[in-house]
């Protein structure tokens, strides 16, 4: 990941862990690490760490943990959505969510599952711990070459933007780029954020990954 005028300011894992059951639910638990690197970690030592339980089938969210490592820093938080009228089926606190939300994690790994060539677009309400979003996330270029550490690609480029009450959220905007072979990967992800750009690109993968 690069920010600012650090080429190399940390690395991010990005991991489907396993197939488990979940309190009942059939989910996925998808698992993304961060660290700083070199001199940025010098000035901002990061090693948080996100696990997302997403629905097997629907891909809803079930239950999303964040374990941050910020500046001396620890905490751990554990949310388990739960629909209105619906009852918690596990110990961890509990959030009320509109049917469909996943947490930002889930979010990355359910663009792999659209189709892009039928839908150009879609819309799902996303909850981060503590903001809901509604997340637009549209088709911008179907087949567009991307070279990355790890190689040469041809990519779909997928622009996502952030609203909340109706109104963009300013000074955030996402783009990624699925490899159209190999399981969808995400090869390339840009982000404009209020504390500057992000560049984060794959540089390996595990090729028997589904």
């Amino acid at each position: 990941m690069s920010w600012a005028s650090f080429t190399a300011a940390a690395s991010v894992e990005l991991r489907d862990l396993e197939r488990r059951n979940l309190y009942g639910w059939q989910t996925w638990h998808f698992r993304a690490t961060a660290h700083t690197a070199g001199t940025v970690r010098t000035l901002f030592p990061i090693d948080d760490e996100f696990d997302s339980y997403t629905d097997a089938a629907t891909f809803e969210s079930r239950q999303y943990e964040a374990y941050l490592n910020e500046l001396g820093r620890s905490s751990g938080q554990k949310w388990q959505f739960v629909r209105e009228g619906q009852t918690p089926r596990g110990p961890s606190p509990s959030v009320i969510v509109f049917p469909g939300t996943r947490d930002p994690l889930g979010a990355l790994y359910a663009l792999r599952s659209v189709d892009w060539q039928r839908e150009h677009e879609v819309e799902v309400s996303v909850y981060d711990g503590r903001q809901l979003y509604e997340m637009r996330a549209a088709m911008e270029a179907p087949d567009e070459p991307v070279e990355v550490s790890a190689g040469q690609f041809s990519a779909t480029r997928i622009g996502i933007r952030l609203f909340q009450h109706g109104a963009e959220v300013s000074g955030i905007r996402f783009a990624v780029w699925l490899a159209n072979e190999g399981g969808r990967r995400p090869v390339l992800l840009r982000a404009e954020l209020p504390f500057g750009n992000l560049r984060i690109e794959m540089t390996s993968s595990n090729q028997t990954e589904e």
